[in-house]
């Protein structure tokens, strides 16, 4: 009763590295020093897919990632939402010419992205406090519709 309270009031992300050069990566880390300090907004990131509203990917998707993401997509519990993290992530970047699959939104369904190579730790804060509230909100009205039916 108590997990499920704390849980409806924040947001907990996994952050899924498919292939790049993990310079978004460092930004995201820098969330969690305490300059940026995001626990203070809520948001909780895991390493676990199964305890997280958020997925976080960076990096354009390897050829090795793309089930794999597929599956840890799967495996996120609804309402869930995938935000896109830098240049790789929305267009492959320096790595088009690679063995990847393509950007993230060719494998998954994305609901926010972030610009940038790599985008600063406040973009990614500020694009997280705009897409996941509303985004979890639509899903769970849309879940809820479906289970009265």
């Amino acid at each position: 009763m108590i997990k499920e309270f704390f849980r409806k009031r924040s947001i907990h992300a996994c952050v899924v590295n498919t292939g790049g050069c993990n310079g978004c990566d460092i930004e995201i880390l820098t969330l969690i020093a305490s300059r940026y300090d995001i626990e203070q907004y809520g948001i909780y990131i895991h390493n676990n897919p199964r305890e997280a509203d958020l997925l976080i990917v960076t990096g354009p998707v390897t050829l090795p990632w793309k089930d794999r993401l597929k599956e840890l997509y799967e495996k996120t519990p609804e309402p869930k939402v995938v935000i896109a993290v830098g240049a790789c992530a929305l267009s492959c970047g320096i790595f088009k010419e690679g063995h990847v699959c393509g950007p993230v939104d060719r494998i998954i369904p994305v609901d926010g992205v972030i610009p940038g190579c790599p985008p600063r730790p406040a973009q990614i804060i500020e694009a997280i406090l705009k897409v996941v509230p509303t985004s979890i909100a639509e899903r769970e009205k849309v879940i809820k519709e479906e289970i009265s039916q």
